[in-house]
């Protein structure tokens, strides 16, 4: 089953994911951004759309059978800008009868949960984000009395081929070519990560079976469960090369807050890099059971190679996978 779908934040990191994977599955993509520019797949046609004005978001809608939100505000813009993109979006979905599918993370979830992150167990969030983020996904249950159909996929951090400086890319493997590895938290703590391309590839899946699903659910992705010791010894198989762990400079970071909201937003999750969690990924399965995901030395090598070359840095042979 495929049809014509909007993804808005077309160029951010899940946009573009779930571009290439509707795309691949056939399906009629309208990429949306401000500008309109940046959808580089083939096939693919960029659509001009500030999510922030409704009229916009529903012009874009008109026609399409599901509608991708994959748009975040920089943080310390959530409190403001999440609800207006709800308010927005739902409005788009309502008039045009498509379903909302919506990039999840696990900032739903708090410091008391348990290590294994389950969709049927209350949201406890501890962080301002994770409390915007449970009231946002709330806004979009309450919909479903209005006849709106919501589809919620939850990653952990993101793992990527294309440099965009996330947490992998910009902290963690920056210094790969000078043999050191950073991580920010407890060696020993399991930790959930997304490698994007699949996570696209679940959601796209996901959309084919939309008519069978209540009209709000939500599905765990469950990645990469990995402790640090377990993505470090990953890494250096992909690099070819033992590496020196390095510890992330939290106290400078601190220091940075007292001048920079974001440094604050990024220092109020750090209870995640030291909390051991795992997604819970069966329910997926269950729904997409032919679903392959992709290896992880595979998916170290995409992406430790696109991270070298983004710093101008010899890049890594993807022929290496073991």
């Amino acid at each position: 089953m495929t049809g014509t779908v909007l993804i808005l934040g077309a160029n951010g990191r899940f946009g573009r994911a779930a571009t290439q994977a509707f795309a691949q599955n056939g399906w009629d993509v309208r990429a949306a951004s401000r500008t309109g520019e940046g959808a580089h797949v083939a096939g693919v046609k960029g659509v001009a759309c500030d999510v922030r004005n409704r009229k916009a978001v529903i012009e874009a809608a008109k026609g399409v059978d599901v509608i991708v939100h994959a748009i975040n505000p920089p943080y310390p813009d959530w409190s403001e800008f999440l609800p207006i993109y709800s308010a927005n979006i739902i409005a788009a979905g309502l008039s045009s009868g498509a379903t909302v599918m919506i990039a999840g993370n696990v900032y739903t979830f708090g410091k008391d949960a348990p290590v294994v992150l389950r969709e049927d167990a209350a949201p406890t969030p501890s962080t301002r984000k994770g409390a915007l983020r449970v009231t946002m996904e709330r806004t979009f249950a309450d919909a479903a009395q209005q006849g709106l159909r919501t589809i919620i996929l939850r990653g952990g951090d993101f793992i990527e081929g294309t440099p965009t400086g996330n947490w992998f890319e910009n902290q963690m493997v920056n210094r790969v070519d000078k043999g050191m590895f950073t991580y920010p938290g407890r060696m020993d703590a399991v930790h959930a990560w997304a490698y994007l391309p699949d996570m696209g590839r679940a959601m796209a899946g996901l959309a084919d079976k939309r008519h069978d699903l209540p009209m709000f659910s939500s599905f765990g992705f469950e990645g990469f469960s990995l402790t640090g010791v377990e993505l470090k010894a990953a890494v250096e198989r992909a690099a070819g090369r033992s590496l020196k762990l390095k510890s992330m400079p939290w106290g400078i970071l601190r220091l940075m807050g007292l001048f920079s909201p974001l440094m604050r937003e990024v220092i109020e999750m750090r209870y995640l890099w030291n909390k051991p969690h795992r997604i819970d990924g069966a329910p997926l399965q269950a729904i997409l059971p032919d679903f392959q995901p992709t290896s992880l030395a595979t998916a170290m090598v995409d992406a430790l190679s696109l991270s070298q070359v983004s710093a101008g840095k010899p890049m890594i042979s993807k022929t290496r996978t073991a």
